[in-house]
């Protein structure tokens, strides 16, 4: 059971708490003994303030130094007696299953970097009514029944090489030469 605190009680008990608030506090008191009896002394206290208003004349002026002067010796001593300073932290950052989410996200970028970097290379195929156009290692090879023509990519490495073959029977190959920077674009149309 959470009880609500002083500063709630007294507001409670002065009538000054939202309409909400003091359903909730007011029925949180009517189980539970000892804010009941919190609530009373807050009560009694504030029936008393009345009272006080006849009070003779205090000087606040010489108080307040008093008070200002108290604290400022309140914190001096509190920081002769200070403890050192406790640590941010009880635990390692990096410990446990913190350890082992970074560790597999770090090994799944290497490896999907790798995948990138040096793809495995496919075959791609584009056929219409017998021609089959073909991509292969070193260019692109045309086939219909025996007959074969290739075209062939030469100075250029396959991985550098882009296919893209088309739904009507043709393929594009393009790659830039790495010793004349000349861009090379093939296309084979397949009738």
């Amino acid at each position: 059971m959470k009880h609500p605190s002083e500063a709630t009680l007294a507001l409670h008990a002065g009538g000054d708490l939202g309409a909400f608030a003091s359903w909730k506090v007011g029925r949180h008191v009517e189980r539970c003994e000892q804010c009941r009896a919190d609530l009373a002394s807050f009560e009694a206290v504030r029936g008393i303030l009345p009272d006080l208003a006849d009070a003779p004349e205090v000087p606040w002026s010489r108080l307040a130094a008093e008070m200002k002067a108290n604290i400022r010796l309140g914190l001096s001593a509190g920081e002769c007696v200070r403890p050192a300073e406790p640590a941010l932290r009880d635990k390692p950052l990096f410990a446990g299953a913190r350890v082992a989410v970074a560790f597999a996200s770090v090994v799944a970028l290497l490896v999907t970097g790798l995948m990138l970097e040096r793809p495995a290379p496919f075959r791609q195929t584009a056929r219409i009514e017998g021609v089959e156009v073909q991509s292969t290692e070193y260019g692109i090879q045309v086939r219909e029944g025996a007959e074969t023509l290739r075209i062939l990519h030469t100075g250029a490495e396959a991985k550098d090489v882009t296919y893209t073959p088309s739904a009507q029977g043709s393929m594009r190959a393009r790659y830039v030469d790495s010793e004349t920077g000349y861009v090379t674009v093939t296309n084979v149309y397949a009738n």
